[in-house]
């Protein structure tokens, strides 16, 4: 813990508990990139949570905890921070349980290694949900080696001593010790055992709960003296910008690159192979320009003269494919992946049918910090500066393609200027290592807004296709929901075409329908291009359709939407995921993490009450409702539009979140807000199309992310906490978002009468 050590000179150490306390560990990281292994369901014990991932986890103290002579605190965090404050929180955590103060803690950002740190991949929303209880175990175990020093100094019992605001205290004489005097000393104790640790009471908490701790890194970002990954800079850096194959999966058929070394500071022009298919995170191919600067490789870039091969995904249409996905909805081949009751003859018995199909189109992360790294690959070996969501990862497929061991491979993570999953991919890193061992010098290479948006890991295409039969009274007796949507998986393997169990168990094999008979069915759809988790992933497609289809099964009903879905989520009740359809759970505990119904329907009338629900409304205004359990959170959101001359406008939007025991109230409220701004987006304007295997969009002046006209004139959100510290805590970052657009969508349908089905609306509300 104690004498600041430097970084450079750190050396890895074991997750041991009983390590010394010396400073500041160097560090790595892996994504779980597999697929997930069903056979582990089979084995003796079953692990979940952080133990279920790779590397697991860590709370040594050694790792995490520095302090200087003069008493500074110096806290490692070993997730990537992209704007959602998890380099804070963790401070903040960690400080709490050692009992400093905030003014004298300092953050550093942990390099990748996960044998140090623990799994440091950040998705999913399981920084805090993974590390909170590691996190405060790193910082109780350092206070009570603060007062361990102490008792020792004053020969005085541990029981009569007390660490608090920065010094460490005995009551019985006053006297106190600074933290600064204590950290030699207690550098060369044992680490605390963690079953006799003793943690703070949340009565006693400072930071945890409170929300009144700024950002850590705010003052530099808003003087922009920090450093993101597209700010990095080397001696002798050299510059690059790729062609890559427009068409995934093509390739370079002839190259004329005499203009583009004509262009004063390009240095030399670099074939890159494609990769084999499927290419997981290795690079596209295509021609590399190396230049003096980013501008000079751009402009060399354009003066390429290419002949494409485009390859087997030359004819990619995105209205040939919907058609596509449609078709197979419209039939029962599908994969059988839910069902309970028996749906045909319900469906056969119901008086009233109701029948419906949503589709969802491509989109792109669109990071507002486009991918950028800088390598440096010399001498045996590999040093990057990057803005990656998944180090170790990069990491590993660093020393594959290097040909060089892990240790030899340093992967150094900036601050991430967004990520919503495309920087969990490392591909730009990899291109970036390999023009550097090609010129034998540092080499940063830099992706454009049309290079992220034309090569992107897509958030899929989806086709949902729901049938339901209503007795008399208009309650809902059975349902069918028919899903095809190109798979993730289809990176990893070769040709998949359905989806993978942690895609259905996204908001379709874990529905909490208080419905006696349902089905759930997955046809087959291809990939034509790279698909890619995006933040909250499957959940979109699922939520948009399940959430719309309740609101037109109250319409077909003659009921109220706010009683209707409420009725379909039901009585309050625990339900596990395993025992509906769902092996899943988000990777979690399906006793610890039931899916509560209860929390659902608290959400709900959360924002129902808070939007006035069933107020009259004046023409042309309207309130739309959606609820939806994702990464173990409840989330619901109210909306209210107006839609004038087809311009749809959001004055006002709810959003509660049930994510248990809040840390860090004001990033929560934050991550509501960004994932209603996100979901106003995907539900009025965004979208990637697709034509001859080419993306249609080039920028954010064709790729129409939400600007101030479309996005909410108010958000208000609403933090419902059910449950104590002691309890399992939620997602936050990802669970915002899928209820955003159904909601819209339902309050668009409240204004006009008009139903949408297909996402974004665009242009389909005018006449």
């Amino acid at each position: 813990m104690m004498l600041n050590t430097p970084v450079a000179s750190a050396r890895i150490a074991n997750v041991s508990r009983r390590s010394l306390l010396l400073g500041m560990g160097a560090g790595s990281l892996v994504l779980a990139v597999g697929l997930p292994n069903l056979a582990r369901a089979q084995e003796e014990p079953v692990q979940f949570g952080a133990d279920a991932m790779p590397n697991g986890w860590s709370d040594d103290p050694n790792v995490f905890v520095s302090i200087a002579e003069d008493g500074m605190v110096t806290v490692t965090v070993h997730r990537s921070e992209m704007g959602q404050g998890v380099r804070t929180s963790i401070a903040m955590v960690v400080a709490d349980e050692l009992e400093a103060e905030w003014d004298m803690v300092r953050v550093i950002q942990a390099p990748g290694n996960e044998p140090l740190y623990g799994n440091q991949d950040t998705d999913g929303s399981r920084s805090l949900r993974h590390f909170f209880g590691p996190m405060r175990r790193a910082g109780a175990s350092a206070r009570t080696m603060l007062e361990q020093a102490a008792a020792n100094a004053w020969d005085v019992p541990l029981s009569e001593v007390r660490a608090e605001g920065h010094v460490v205290r005995h009551a019985a004489s006053d006297r106190t010790m600074g933290y600064g005097e204590l950290a030699a000393a207690a550098a060369a104790l044992p680490v605390p055992d963690r079953e006799g640790l003793r943690l703070k009471d949340p009565a006693t908490f400072r930071y945890i709960g409170k929300g009144d701790v700024g950002l850590v890194d705010n003052d530099d970002i808003t003087r922009g003296t920090t450093t993101y990954g597209i700010d990095v800079r080397r001696e002798g850096m050299m510059y690059a910008v790729i062609a890559r194959p427009p068409v995934f999966g093509g390739k370079v058929a002839s190259l004329d690159d005499s203009a583009a070394l004509q262009v004063a500071g390009v240095e030399r022009v670099v074939r890159l192979d494609p990769p084999a298919i499927p290419a997981e995170f290795q690079p596209l191919g295509g021609v590399a320009v190396i230049a003096r600067n980013t501008w000079a490789a751009i402009k060399g870039r354009e003066a390429l003269v290419i002949e494409w091969e485009d390859g087997p995904h030359a004819g990619y249409s995105s209205d040939d494919f919907k058609a596509e996905l449609e078709a197979a909805v419209q039939t029962g081949d599908g994969a059988l992946v839910l069902n309970r009751g028996d749906v045909a003859a319900a469906l056969a018995d119901a008086p009233t049918r109701v029948v419906a199909e949503y589709y969802i189109p491509h989109l792109a992360q669109a990071p507002m910090e486009p991918p950028a790294a800088v390598a440096d690959v010399r001498d045996g070996s590999c040093e990057v500066w990057a803005s990656v969501q998944a180090p170790q990862v990069t990491r590993l497929r660093l020393a594959q393609r290097m040909e060089l061991s892990e240790e030899d491979v340093t992967v150094n993570v900036t601050l991430l200027g967004g990520g919503f999953g495309r920087k969990s991919k490392p591909d730009f890193v990899l291109e970036a290592a390999i023009l550097s061992k090609e010129m034998g010098a540092p080499v940063k290479l830099t992706w454009t807004r049309e290079d992220d948006l034309h090569h992107s890991y897509y958030h899929t295409v989806s086709v949902e296709r729901l049938e339901a039969g209503l007795d008399a009274q208009g309650k809902a007796i059975a349902w069918l929901h028919r899903t095809a949507a190109p798979t993730i998986g289809s990176i990893f393997v070769p040709d998949p075409k359905q989806k993978l169990p942690f895609e259905l168990g996204m908001g379709l094999t874990n529905m909490p329908l208080d419905i006696p008979n349902v089905r759930a069915e997955n046809p087959q759809a291809p990939a034509h291009v790279r698909i890619g988790w995006y933040r909250s992933v499957s959940n979109i497609p699922h939520a948009f359709a399940i959430q719309s289809f309740i609101a037109e099964l109250a319409e077909a009903a003659g009921r109220d939407p706010l009683e209707y879905l409420l009725e379909v989520i039901g009585p309050a009740r625990l339900i596990d995921p395993s025992e509906i359809g769902d092996v899943w759970n988000y990777g979690e505990s399906p006793e610890r993490y039931p899916i509560d119904t209860g929390r659902l329907r608290k959400v709900t009338e959360t924002v129902a009450e808070a939007i006035g629900w069933g107020r009259q409304m004046p023409a042309g205004r309207g309130l739309g409702l959606a609820a939806h359990y994702s990464f173990v959170s409840h989330v619901a959101v109210a909306a209210e539009v107006e839609v004038v001359d087809g311009e749809v406008r959001i004055p006002r939007v709810e959003i509660a979140i049930d994510c248990g025991a809040h840390v860090n109230p004001d990033r929560i409220r934050s991550q509501m807000e960004g994932a209603v701004i996100m979901g106003a987006g995907q539900a009025l304007t965004t979208e990637i199309t697709f034509q001859d295997g080419r993306a249609q969009q080039d920028n954010f002046d064709t790729y129409l992310i939400p600007r101030m006209e479309n996005a909410p004139r108010e958000i208000n959100v609403h933090l419902v906490s059910s449950g104590g510290y002691d309890q399992p805590l939620g997602g936050v970052g990802e669970p915002g978002l899928p209820p955003v657009a159904p909601a819209i969508i339902n309050a668009i349908f409240a204004a006009t009468g008009t139903r949408i089905r297909r996402l974004p609306v665009g242009d389909q509300l005018r006449t």
